[in-house]
């Protein structure tokens, strides 16, 4: 092997590496906003919530914390949008794209159960929010993609 040619095997040992640390950390990042909006939401027994029955200093806290909870939803689902990208055009063998594919699935999987708490965790009467729900489509067809791929054309059959 000459020093420019680049091991194809390597390679994918160090993106799959940096995959998983990378997630590892998006996840910290999520649980930590989970871990703010929940607290900032203790005071609902059901929901929707009534926000005239809460303090206003309450819902300050919440609507910070909504805030910067879709904004992260935003930011990650973007950022995911642009790595399942990345996988499908790198020249990988497809068991290893799998192999990627599903340690992304992964943690869509856990990011959505976090990120669902937008739709639920909600005040009565809350605007329609377009951006939202534009992100939450692009959410789903990021997490669909992945699942097709890891899944396959023939497990979709069987």
């Amino acid at each position: 092997m000459t020093p420019t040619t680049i091991d194809p095997a390597s390679a994918f040992e160090r993106a799959r590496t940096g995959l998983w640390a990378s997630l590892q950390k998006h996840l910290a990042l999520i649980y930590q906003a989970e871990a703010a909006f929940v607290k900032s939401v203790a005071f609902a027994h059901s929901f929707p919530f009534a926000p005239a029955e809460v303090e206003a200093g309450q819902l300050a806290d919440y609507t910070r914390q909504r805030s910067a909870l879709r904004d992260l939803f935003t930011d990650e689902t973007t950022q995911l949008d642009t790595l399942t990208k990345a996988i499908r055009t790198k020249d990988y063998a497809e068991a290893e794209k799998k192999q990627l594919y599903l340690l992304l699935l992964g943690y869509l999987d856990v990011a959505a159960t976090v990120f669902e708490r937008l739709s639920v965790q909600v005040p009565r009467g809350l605007p329609k929010d377009e951006e939202l729900e534009a992100t939450q489509v692009r959410f789903e067809r990021v997490r669909n993609f992945a699942r097709l791929n890891v899944k396959g054309i023939a497990g979709l059959l069987g």
